[in-house]
């Protein structure tokens, strides 16, 4: 099954201009956590509700003054609308989250794919299942540099 047959098309998404304030009203009213941050269908980063609780609250930011941009994550991890769904559960498993941004070839926002997205066809059960298993063991901290 290819991703964009899986995905969840309709995405909101937050301007890198925006508030974190403006960022966590919308994460509120849509009961999510996680917001693609756009330049029109031009993805420019991602922000969570974690980046604005550790990145801006922790750091004593104000809300209504700091903009998504300066929080926000800029390298995103992103699948192709045309992979197979395979390939999401893969790289959420690798990367250890819980959620994919989809583009079109022209690495333009077409959707979003979970880890709900990928138990629709029901021969993804065992897949959906070692994926969520990858994705929930705690990562390693690098212990290198003691």
């Amino acid at each position: 099954m290819k991703i964009q047959d899986a995905m969840t098309r309709e995405v909101e998404v937050v301007h890198p201009n925006a508030t974190i304030a403006e960022a966590a009203e919308k994460m509120k009213s849509l009961d999510v956590g996680p917001l693609p941050v756009c330049d029109g269908d031009k993805v420019q980063g991602m922000i969570t509700d974690r980046d604005i609780t550790i990145r801006a609250t922790a750091a004593g930011h104000d809300p209504n003054s700091t903009k998504v941009r300066e929080i926000m994550s800029p390298d995103v991890v992103f699948v192709y609308e045309d992979q197979d769904v395979k390939d999401a559960a893969k790289l959420m498993a690798e990367k250890q989250i819980r959620r994919l941004i989809v583009l079109n070839r022209e690495k333009r926002l077409t959707g979003i794919i979970a880890m709900a997205d990928l138990a629709v066809d029901a021969n993804k059960d065992k897949m959906t299942g070692q994926t969520l298993e990858s994705i929930s063991e705690p990562a390693h901290p690098n212990r290198g540099n003691r």
